[in-house]
């Protein structure tokens, strides 16, 4: 079979933008030609990885504080990012992915570039559609457990109710935010199709659930052409990465320390986070590694630090994580997929988005415990953090978990799936 020609188009943090790459990556290794579509800041990263860059917007990241603040606020993130950060430019998004799909045999994207179904439609090109989390398919009967959903699992019949309630109101509330997208739709003399964050996100053809089955598995409301693969692992900041010599030394001259990180997007409005954390790793005694960012982040910590201490701006968490004995963390899908494949405890701080539902499975699982944003102080996360450390079951439990996260092969599992709908052919 000759290489086609993939577009993957995507949007977000390192957490949405490396699954892209792990999945660009899988189906290069095939022999196809893939570009990534995704925001121009993420061009150095693709291109060195031998995939091509097609930049669709917003061509910038935004760093005004409370721009960050907004987008960060579990009530209004989601609307945030939608009507400010997206549909202004749903229209340029939509020019620049026609012009990057042109003699392309295949498109395929995550579910906020909401320009790429209306360009599938438009010009026929074949469309496949992912999703990184569960609580992104809304399913009533694995609902997301955000605010606002019902949490009744003795009343299985009853909680789906009052969460068929929490869905009808979102989709009311929603509906206005994307009225410049139907005005595209209009302009394309395309029909007003449905919803884009409950429908339209689907491809008819194929829809990826890019988890682990341990977060979430199919559900009856599922649509069909779901297929579950498994998460689509990816951490460099560069191809090659390691760790600093540094932070290798640090790892090898004592015990598995904690390790505290918020990610990529999270960390550039930490509040409270490594303050209270040191304090309470003061309270401990124990080992610690914390993850800080950039330096403009405002994230540094007092520049003398105990010796059982080390501040690093960031490390592949594929090469760290394993040497943890505990990971705080904000929840991210990204972040804590690498905790999962580490087989460590985690403590999960959620701020937003994904953030409280991922949360809540790793709960369930057994292997971790939470502490809303709001409460994070030092008190608590030392009593939490004992509990980790102390109990051995967390961690006999996340080295089981671990055996079946690694027993999956998200992006073999995906390109088999792409290869199968849309070439008929399976490696």
């Amino acid at each position: 079979m000759s290489g086609k020609r993939i577009v993957i188009a995507t949007f977000g943090s390192l957490g949405d933008v490396h699954p892209a790459i792990a999945l660009g990556l899988g189906l290069k290794a095939q022999g196809h030609n893939v570009s990534i579509a995704v925001n121009e800041f993420y061009r150095s990263k693709i291109e060195k990885e031998g995939l091509e860059l097609c930049a669709i917007p917003p061509e910038q990241e935004n760093s005004d504080p409370a721009f960050i603040d907004r987008i960060l606020d579990p009530k209004i993130g989601y609307q945030t990012v939608i009507r400010e950060l997206l549909l202004p430019f749903v229209r340029e998004t939509y020019n620049n992915l026609v012009k990057a799909t042109k003699n392309t045999d295949l498109l395929i994207s995550s579910d906020f570039v909401f320009a790429a179904p209306l360009v599938a439609q438009k010009t026929g090109i074949p469309w496949a559609s992912y999703l990184l989390s569960p609580s992104s398919f809304f399913s009533l009967y694995d609902p997301p457990k955000l605010p606002g959903f019902a949490n009744l699992p003795q009343m299985p019949i009853l909680e789906r109710f009052l969460n068929s309630v929490v869905l009808q109101m979102a989709r009311r509330t929603t509906k206005g935010w994307f009225e410049p997208l139907r005005q595209l739709r209009h302009e394309l003399g395309l029909p007003p199709g449905n919803h884009p964050l409950f429908e339209d996100k689907y491809s008819p053809s194929l829809m990826l659930a890019m988890f682990s089955s341990v977060l979430g598995t199919p559900q009856p409301d599922w649509v069909p052409q779901s297929q579950l693969t498994g998460f689509a692992f990816y951490d460099r900041l560069l191809p090659g990465q390691k760790l600093s010599d540094e932070l290798a030394d640090f790892l090898a001259s004592g015990s598995p320390p904690v390790v505290f990180t918020l990610g990529s997007a999270v960390v550039r409005r930490a509040g409270n986070f490594y303050t209270e954390s040191l304090e309470a790793v003061k309270a401990l005694g124990c080992r610690a590694v914390f993850l800080v960012g950039k330096k403009e982040f405002q994230n540094e910590l007092p520049s003398l630090l105990p010796n059982n201490v080390i501040a690093v701006d960031y490390a592949p968490f594929s090469e760290l994580f394993p040497n943890a004995a505990v990971i705080v963390h904000q929840g991210g899908v990204g972040t804590t997929a690498q905790a999962l494949r580490a087989g460590v405890p985690m403590l999960v701080v959620p701020y937003a988005f994904d953030q409280p539902d991922n949360a809540a499975r790793v709960v369930h699982l057994g292997i971790a415990q939470k502490i809303p944003r709001s409460d994070y102080r030092r008190d608590l996360v030392v009593t939490s953090l004992r509990q980790l450390l102390n109990n051995s079951t967390y961690k006999t439990t996340a080295q089981s978990i671990k055996e079946q996260v690694n027993a999956e092969n998200g992006v073999q599992l995906a390109c088999n799936a792409i290869e199968r709908t849309f070439f008929n052919s399976a490696n």
